[in-house]
């Protein structure tokens, strides 16, 4: 298992690969354990060393360390906190998801704020788990994302779906309260637009609902 440390320069793999190859049937999956605490960098390395399918290949105390540890190790799955010094765990994986064959990336972290969940997703986090998540479920979370599979926290699938709920719930009623300023005629134009009805098809309700003024004779 190799830490900060250990490292030395024979383990370095160029930085400009093409293709990130997966760790085959009998190969452990490699795993970067990033946390600015060192206590609990501790307690993830024992944690996932327990399992014999899991391979720690390296330890970061900041984002900033995370791209250059990457290149050098080129782990699996990196295991990302969020609140680091100079760089936090949400930029960091911003930048290294946008890079070509980067490794996929679980957030760890004891925030489940929506800003924080939905910034991580964006940025091509495979996974947002908790740190109060079981030890057994967080080695499962990272053999499920490496192999190229979703995780998400039970907790932080509650707080997305009534994210979404609400939401709809919320655009429906802005909506409505819309509607009722506009006058007859323009709800009827606001109505024909949202069904997806051409300008001409507009035009033909709006001159069929128009009353018709009937000529009147003159008398002779």
């Amino acid at each position: 298992m190799a830490t900060l440390a250990g490292m030395s320069g024979s383990e370095q793999a160029p930085a400009d690969r093409e293709t990130r190859p997966e760790p085959s049937e009998h190969e452990p999956t490699g795993v970067l354990v990033v946390d600015d605490d060192p206590l609990v960098r501790a307690g993830l390395v024992m944690m996932l060393g327990g399992a014999p399918d899991l391979r720690v290949v390296g330890e970061a105390g900041d984002g900033t360390q995370v791209l250059p540890l990457v290149d050098r190790l080129v782990p699996d799955v990196v295991l990302m906190d969020i609140r680091m010094p100079a760089m936090d765990g949400l930029a960091a994986t911003e930048a290294l998801r946008a890079r070509r064959s980067a490794p996929e990336v679980i957030v760890l972290t004891t925030f489940d704020a929506d800003e924080h969940v939905l910034r991580a997703l964006r940025a091509g986090a495979a996974g947002f788990v908790l740190k109060d998540t079981p030890p057994a479920e967080i080695v499962d979370a990272v053999r499920r994302v490496a192999r190229g599979l979703p995780v998400l926290s039970p907790a932080v699938t509650r707080r997305l779906i009534a994210r979404v709920a609400g939401s709809a719930h919320d655009r429906r009623a802005r909506a409505l309260g819309r509607l009722a300023l506009l006058n007859d005629r323009e709800r009827e134009v606001a109505v024909a637009v949202g069904q997806g009805r051409s300008n001409a098809e507009i035009g033909a309700v709006l001159s069929s609902a128009c009353p018709r003024s009937r000529p009147t004779s003159r008398a002779s």
